[in-house]
């Protein structure tokens, strides 16, 4: 009889229009489901019931993953990249490692990393109007330490606990893009997307460092929309020093070619794009 374990695995994917978000769900193509079918495909699991399939956090439609998690049982040791042949490009795996039956992807993470770049450049909201950045890292600041961010989540139901401890908050600026990051062992849901836009509220003037303060305020209920979808990245997931997950080198490059040859093409277009604004590359 084959002997079942459990492994960790680490990996990346796109938030494309094409996938419903990262978990299950019937009659839409999800992360969750690509996984499970190369799995299958490749006879590494025998059904989705058995195999144990957790992931340690999940994301809604658009947002990416540099460093997501997930554990399965299965009845041989992986080769990622005989798994990987079986997933589209924009999903990949590219470290693992063996860990007990008992271990939970999502209890025993001890950190979640989250990047938001917000998707317009700072020089375009420049045109739109003055952008306070130094008001916009007070509002870092005060988001860190441990607060009830009821007003910064989703609502839902299963949500009894909205207090959260916020271990990193911080602003940059890059290549005229503003970067939020944002660390904690777990976060409500769409957190740190409503985190991001209220805090971009408050550096363009639509709201006051106190109307930023009041949404700590659990007794009164604000509802907004949430910053878009497709500038969060899950940057990693990290457990236990003793957890040592393995790099595979073939598959770490695959997902790093992927990413130059998205970066390229978006490049192009964007260059395209700027002779067609432009209209002057024929005179």
């Amino acid at each position: 009889m084959t002997k079942r374990r459990r492994y960790l695995f680490k990996l990346y994917y796109i938030g494309t229009s094409q996938y419903y978000g990262s978990q299950r769900q019937p009659n839409l193509l999800t992360v969750e489901e690509c996984l499970l079918n190369a799995l299958l495909e490749r006879e590494y699991i025998i059904n989705t019931k058995e195999s144990g399939f957790e992931a340690a956090s999940r994301t809604d439609r658009f947002v990416s993953a540099r460093g997501a998690c997930f554990t399965c049982i299965l009845g041989k040791e992986p080769i990622l990249m005989e798994i990987n042949t079986a997933l589209p490009d924009d999903i990949g795996i590219w470290a693992y490692t063996e860990v007990p039956l008992d271990f939970k992807s999502r209890y025993n993470a001890l950190l979640r990393h989250y990047v938001y770049v917000v998707p317009i450049p700072l020089s375009n909201l420049r045109e739109i109007g003055s952008i306070d950045i130094d008001s916009m890292h007070k509002a870092c600041n005060a988001i860190v330490g441990q607060h009830d961010f009821v007003n910064f989540s989703k609502r839902d139901n299963s949500e009894v606990k909205t207090l959260r401890d916020i271990l990193v908050s911080n602003l940059s600026i890059n290549n005229d893009y503003l970067v939020f990051q944002f660390k904690s062992r777990a976060f409500l849901r769409q957190q740190v997307r409503r985190m991001v836009k209220k805090i971009l509220d408050l550096g363009m003037g639509y709201i006051s460092y106190e109307d930023f303060k009041e949404l700590f305020d659990s007794s009164q209920v604000l509802s907004y929309q949430p910053a878009n979808a497709k500038g969060l990245i899950l940057w990693d997931v990290e457990y236990n020093k003793n957890i040592g997950l393995k790099e595979d080198p073939k598959s770490k490059k695959r997902m790093e070619r992927f990413f130059l040859q998205q970066k390229l093409s978006y490049k192009h277009q964007y260059q395209l794009f700027c002779f067609l604004q432009n209209g002057d590359i024929c005179k």
